[in-house]
């Protein structure tokens, strides 16, 4: 569906379609009308009109979230296509803003959002060069160093040391830019362009590295803290990081695999524990809370009952939890406000199906969210589960892969799926009929890509009839068999695949030279 253009963005694109004339015209562009230029050439990928769009910018703010979102004259949202060039061209001319020569007094900038740019697996943009949120995090960290370092050298007029910018970022940081985005933080009250942290990522970092990096972000701004991959962040530490710095702002809250296992906790554990609740309760603004892999059998209520807000968003996934935490679960205060949950790897219908059911329907006015990935769920059980997600009336998506589900049940529940007014996307497992007879579930992934692929063709054509038929073509269904897309692994998978190989090396060394010992 081809999306509306008024005359005036037609007009603006039009106009930026020519580069080198709109570069020459663009003294005598109405202040006003910088914006609607802006999204017309990020539409038409015009690197050159961006840079000096960006550089000559006339308004207080820059916000590239509301710049290329939906507009009254051009209502689709760009702000998903992280093309290199545009993205590149916009970093580029925000430095050289700061070195134009023009009278400082004109030069309004106080503020740059970049962070309403999304990383998304589909990218529109023809030339298929993307710009992550790891590459944003180092050019402009590269951008940064580079400036400050050409005004302590250069003459420059003196107003320009004057300009002060607050450049609002979400920062992805990992070994490989780890040095570059330290110096540019160091120096931020020196630089012009002020790096703003307010949402961190860390991967493939040492604790020491990470624990001085997030302390030169400024944690008083942050908003998110995700410390994920090859972190090796334990109960011990998380107590010492909440300890020594103060987060009032944070929103949301990822931690590594396996950062709790309560299966070998002592007294001093159990008090570490304790503290880590209540550090969690002072931040009063917290409502997103991932803790996927770690071992919380019977410690959910301690972790989460010092807090103080409801949480929104609450990712359990192969925690190992037991009846009491789902009863902890369904009838705390969260239960109502729960927008996004995921339960993968507990056997849902097995351990406790009237508290799972429970919480469900404490949720379901709310619910956006709802990902049950290999939780044992069989044909027997999908009337139970149809039942539970029909009050799900805001639900937009559903992730139900490693299901032992028959290509039937799939379909009988595609069928209730199609009356979800709002739901989007749809994860859905291979059916078991697919596979060879004898299957075990959790499938291993040496047998994950082993069933009939012909067969699996025919029935998720019939799936998508099924959506079709119901004039649902806005579901987007598929089976994504190692997991969902994740634009910060995609961007980082070399750097990632060659810690895991030197760690396995490594381990490989040290086993044998305890087995030399031993000989």
């Amino acid at each position: 569906r081809t999306t509306m253009k008024s005359l005036r963005f037609l007009s603006a694109e039009a106009f930026v379609s020519n580069a080198e004339f709109a570069r020459k015209s663009l003294g005598a562009v109405a202040h006003d009308l910088f914006p609607l230029l802006f999204k017309a050439s990020y539409l038409l990928k015009q690197g050159e009109v961006i840079h000096d769009l960006v550089e000559n910018w006339p308004l207080f703010d820059f916000n590239m979230g509301k710049l290329l979102g939906p507009t009254v004259d051009y209502q689709e949202d760009l702000s998903h296509r992280t093309c290199s060039v545009c993205l590149e061209s916009c970093l580029t001319g925000l430095r050289d803003y700061v070195l134009n020569q023009s009278s400082p007094f004109m030069k309004k900038l106080r503020a740059v959002d970049l962070t309403g740019i999304k990383d998304v697996e589909v990218q529109f943009c023809k030339c298929k060069k993307t710009m992550g949120r790891w590459a944003r995090t180092q050019l402009l960290s590269k951008l940064c160093s580079e400036l400050l370092v050409y005004l302590q050298q250069a003459q420059c007029n003196p107003g320009t040391f004057e300009i002060s910018i607050n450049v609002l970022i979400d920062l992805f940081v990992t070994e490989r830019n780890y040095e570059l985005v330290v110096q540019a933080l160091m120096k931020k009250c020196n630089c012009p362009l002020k790096i703003c942290c307010v949402a961190f990522r860390s991967d493939n970092l040492t604790l020491q590295k990470f624990f001085y990096i997030i302390k030169l972000t400024d944690p008083s701004l942050l908003r998110k803290l995700e410390i994920v991959h090859n972190v090796h962040l334990e109960m011990e530490h998380l107590e010492m990081l909440f300890n020594s710095i103060h987060f009032p702002l944070l929103m949301s809250l990822t931690l590594p695999a396996r950062t709790f296992n309560v299966r070998r906790f002592t007294s001093t554990d159990e008090q570490m524990l304790t503290n880590i609740g209540e550090k969690m309760g002072e931040m009063k603004q917290l409502t997103e809370l991932n803790m996927s892999f770690s071992i919380l059998t019977g410690k959910i209520q301690k972790l989460l009952s010092p807090l103080k807000t409801p949480l929104k968003m609450l990712d359990v996934s192969n925690c190992s939890l037991n009846h009491d935490d789902m009863a902890f679960l369904a009838n705390s205060f969260h239960a109502k406000h729960l927008e996004a949950l995921d339960l993968s790897g507990h056997d849902i219908p097995e351990l406790y199906p009237s508290t799972f059911f429970k919480l469900l329907s404490h949720c379901s006015s709310v619910l956006r969210s709802l990902t049950l990935e290999d939780c044992n769920i069989q044909d027997i059980h999908v009337n139970m589960l149809i039942l539970g997600l029909s009050p799900c009336q805001k639900l937009q998506e559903f992730k139900f892969i490693g299901n032992p589900l028959s290509s039937q049940a799939l379909k009988h529940l595609f069928t209730f799926l199609c009356e979800l007014p709002m739901l989007k996307n749809v994860e859905f497992p291979v059916p078991r009929d697919c596979y060879p007879i004898g299957i075990t579930y959790p499938i291993d992934d040496a047998s994950l890509c082993r069933f009939d692929h012909q067969k699996y063709e025919r029935v998720a054509e019939e799936l998508n009839l099924i959506l079709l038929q119901a004039n649902r073509e806005d579901v987007k269904a598929s089976t994504p068999l190692f997991g969902s897309y994740d634009a910060a692994v995609q961007e980082t998978n070399n750097e990632l695949g060659a810690y895991l190989i030197k760690s396995f090396k490594e381990t490989l060394e040290k086993f044998a030279t305890s087995f030399n010992k031993m000989s």
